[in-house]
């Protein structure tokens, strides 16, 4: 599996400061994706425990807030397992910082993986070009849902959250 950058410091893709690292490789290829250099599987960089140590390393600082998994896509059968080991190698180094994933999937195909024990905030749906809506925090189409992973997991159904409560 592979990667295709790592940012240091993110405002944009989640709350607080944060360390994002997006994935390579997307088989939905959304129209009008805003991050179309992450869908060839073959793009970017090699993901090994290397790339884990770093970006656990990149948020050790206090001022990061938490880990952001973007894509491509983290939950692609080729990415989940690496995805799934960096979520745990992250949650046990810092369990009071949060983890955010953006995923084409919908919460309810994939919610018996083990990567959804580690996750706080899933950003699922495919983007759609026609809901596309600039006004949105953290997602792209109106389509998107943001998802509180841990108490849907608790109560057995799937908690929206309303972008002004995250």
């Amino acid at each position: 599996m592979r990667y295709n950058k790592i940012r240091k410091m993110d405002i944009s893709n989640g709350t607080g400061v944060r360390v994002s690292i997006f994935f390579q490789g997307c088989s939905f290829h959304c129209k009008n994706c805003f991050n179309p250099e992450t869908h060839d599987f073959q793009g970017g960089e090699e993901f090994t425990d290397e790339t884990i140590k770093k970006v656990l390393e990149l948020c050790k600082p206090d001022y990061i807030a938490g880990l952001s998994m973007l894509g491509g896509e983290p939950l692609h059968p080729i990415n989940i397992e690496g995805a799934t080991k960096l979520a745990k190698e992250f949650k046990k180094a810092y369990p009071n910082k949060n983890l955010w994933v953006w995923s084409g999937f919908l919460f309810e195909q994939l919610k018996d993986k083990e990567i959804f024990k580690y996750i706080d905030i899933l950003v699922d749906g495919q983007f759609v070009d026609e809901q596309k809506n600039l006004m949105l925090k953290f997602r792209g189409s109106a389509n998107q849902r943001i998802i509180d992973v841990q108490q849907s997991l608790k109560t057995g159904k799937t908690v929206v959250l309303d972008e002004k409560d995250v």
